[in-house]
Formats: C-alpha cells, structure tokens, sequence
C-alpha cells in the first residue's frame, strides 16, 4: 500500500512537496487545494509527477516495488519471484544513469510556474513626443557566460552581466527624449547556452558557463522584466523584440513567449510574437528591420526585408528603413544605396569569453538607444559602455 509520506523524498520543488504535504494532512485534492489557495488540478498533478519520479527510482508499492535506487539512478527493470501464497520471495533490480531526470526538472518547474499579470506600472515622463520611438538594443549579451580576466583580458559572470544590463537600460533610458514609444530590442544571443548541457545549439562546441540553466532561467526574466519597468516609466509605450540567436535558438523563443504571458494584461505593453528570425516595425515613415544576423550577411538583408512577403508592403510605404543586427560583437555600419536601407551592426556590452580571447577577437564593448523620427529618421543617440572591468 502507497506510504504518502514516502513520496516526499521524491519531491523536486517545494511546490511538489508542499502539496503532498497538503493532500496528507486534509486527505483529498479538493481539500488540499482549498488550503492551499490553488486550482484541484494543481494538487492533483503534483501528485502524479511525484508519484512518476518515484516509480523512476523504483518505489511503487502498489506493483510490489520498494528497492530505491540512489539519487540521479532510474529503475531499468525489476524482476519479482513469488512464492505459491502470492508472497515476493525475491526481488532483482536494474539500474541505470537517468539524464531524462534534469530535462523533467526543469519542465517540471515551467509546469508548476503560476503565470501572473505583472503590475502596471505608472509612467513618470510627461509630454511625449508623438513623432518619436527610441530603440534600446542589446545584442551577444550572454547571459551566463563566465570570463576570467587574467585569461580573456574581461572578468564576466551572471551576477556581472545582471548589474551592467540593468544600468545600461538606466542610462539610455536617462539619456533619451520623452518618445512615445520605446522598443527593448535583444538582437540574438541575449543567454549564452540553450539547455541543460552548456553547448552551442546546433555544433555542440563547450561553453565556458558560470551558473546552472534553471538559475539562467531565473535571472533572464527578473532583469527583462526589470528593464521593461525601467522603460514604462519613461515611454508611453513599450515593444519588447526577441531575436533569435545562433546561441539561443530555443531560449530566444520561450523568453519570448513568457514576457508576452507576463504582460497580457498590460495594454502599454506589446511583444512581437514572430516566429521567424526577422522582425520588422513602422513607425510614420521609418521602418526598423532586425536580424541577429547568423543566417543571412548584412549586404542581403536590404533585398530580403524588401522582398519578403510579410514586410513588403511595410518596405513599400517607408521613406527610410533601417537594419539592425548583431552576431560578430562589432560595431559595423553600411548604407545599403542600390539597397535602399542602412544596416548597422551593433557592438556588445558583454565580456569576451575564452574562445574570443584566444581567437584574437577584440572589439569595442557599447550599446545604443536610437531616437527617430517618424519622418525624418535618426533623431539621437546614446552611447553607453561597460561600468565592470577586468580585476587586472
């Protein structure tokens, strides 16, 4: 017969935990979930979670298994010898490695995340400027990368990262006019690996990575979510672009559909939800495309954004367009003449992590806000660079 209490240990979160906690002390989902202030099926759920991950481990009583197998072990098989009356007489058990555990950890805390509208927050700039949008754009940011500075020439690591991405947001924010509207604009690569295994995506190449990915999971959102704050108290309105990166192929796209989750409710809130790693915006007679900048080179994306069927009317009713990407950490301009845009590539505010460091690749660490003007183009811009040096 199943022992509730023995179910704690296979507990993951203190959710999962509390919950059981919970159903043993009232002694029904109905009740426990009217303790706790939460959905029947949120108490139910964490019961068949828990209940799964210690059958993982080889604890079902109900099946006549009570052999644990020790931590980051599965079960394989179980071989059970019954006697005549019924009785288990002998019991072998196979076990393996379980690296499914870590993937259904963190699926497991996505699950179990309560979605709430974030507060609204009160703007603190009064007379807008109608006619002007600002782009606040960070680009390679990296979260998670971890740089030693004796080695790279640049001390990098999350907490680091955290503090110079919230003051650069500060500062262009300080530094820019009262627009009506401001776009946060994460050209790609804004986290350094995309899963468990700090690996590039799609090569698999070794990153130099300072924290756990659950605890990158944690900070990306406090310090967009703090930045989006930053920026409805200074514009009317806000946009919030997520670029896909060649580091966050996946982190790239469920960031984007959390912040898009968090501020359903926040009618000066928008988040471009595309699904396609170019992204436009009009605004009067300016159009901003953005692309990290990994799939097609700076000289072609004029001839794209004008061709692409979703942009191609945008294109057509501009006066100016302009291109931004990301990708080489380097400042690179070029006014596109036969191709009727002007493509920048934006520098990084990140630390060069051991690979840049080795490869000889060096550049300007910056990021920009870019006033425009909805008919006239590029009003103004803000320069801000890195507030941590190398401790050497």
């Amino acid at each position: 017969m199943e022992n509730l209490t023995e179910l704690l240990q296979f507990a993951e979160t203190e959710s999962q935990k509390e919950k059981i906690e919970a159903y043993i002390k009232h002694g029904s989902s109905r009740k426990a979930a009217a303790a706790l202030g939460v959905n029947k099926s949120n108490v139910s759920r964490a019961l068949q979670i828990v209940r799964k991950n210690a059958a993982k481990r080889g604890y079902a009583p109900e099946c006549d298994m009570t052999h644990i197998s020790p931590e980051g072990y599965k079960v394989k098989g179980v071989s059970t010898y019954y006697d005549e009356d019924g009785k288990v007489r002998g019991q072998w058990v196979k076990t393996a490695e379980d690296r499914q555990a870590r993937i259904d950890l963190l699926l497991n805390r996505l699950e179990e995340f309560q979605w709430k509208p974030a507060p609204k927050i009160k703007c603190d700039t009064k007379n807008h400027d109608k006619q002007l949008c600002t782009l606040l754009t960070l680009t390679d940011f990296h979260l998670g990368m971890y740089a030693y500075g004796k080695e790279t020439g640049d001390d990098w690591n999350t907490d680091m990262a955290a503090s110079e991405y919230l003051q650069a947001i500060q500062e262009m924010c300080d530094g820019s006019p009262n627009s009506e509207v401001g776009i946060l604009n994460l050209q790609g690569d804004f986290l350094h690996w995309d899963g468990l295994d700090a690996v590039t995506p799609t090569s698999k190449h070794v990153l130099d990575a300072d924290t756990r990915f659950s605890r990158l999971i944690d900070t990306s959102l406090d310090v967009i979510m703090a930045s989006v704050e930053l920026m409805l108290k200074k514009f009317k309105t806000v946009k919030v672009i997520v670029c896909e990166g060649n580091h966050d192929l996946v982190g790239s796209m469920w960031i984007r559909k959390a912040i898009k989750k968090i501020y359903e409710k926040n009618t000066r809130v928008e988040v471009d939800d595309t699904d396609f790693p170019f992204y436009a915006h009009l605004h009067g007679d300016i159009m901003l495309g953005f692309h990290h900048g990994h799939k097609v080179k700076n000289g072609s994306l004029p001839a794209l954004f004008s061709s692409e069927p979703r942009y191609r009317k945008m294109w057509g009713t501009a006066q100016y367009t302009y291109i931004h990407t990301g990708h080489y950490h380097h400042t690179e301009q070029m006014m596109g003449e036969g191709g009727g845009a002007i493509v920048e590539r934006h520098p990084t505010l990140s630390g060069k992590d051991a690979y840049a460091a080795r490869g000889g690749y060096h550049s300007w660490r910056a990021a920009h806000a870019i006033t425009y003007h909805s008919e006239f183009g590029e009003h103004r811009r803000v320069t801000v660079t890195p507030k941590f040096k190398s401790n050497e």
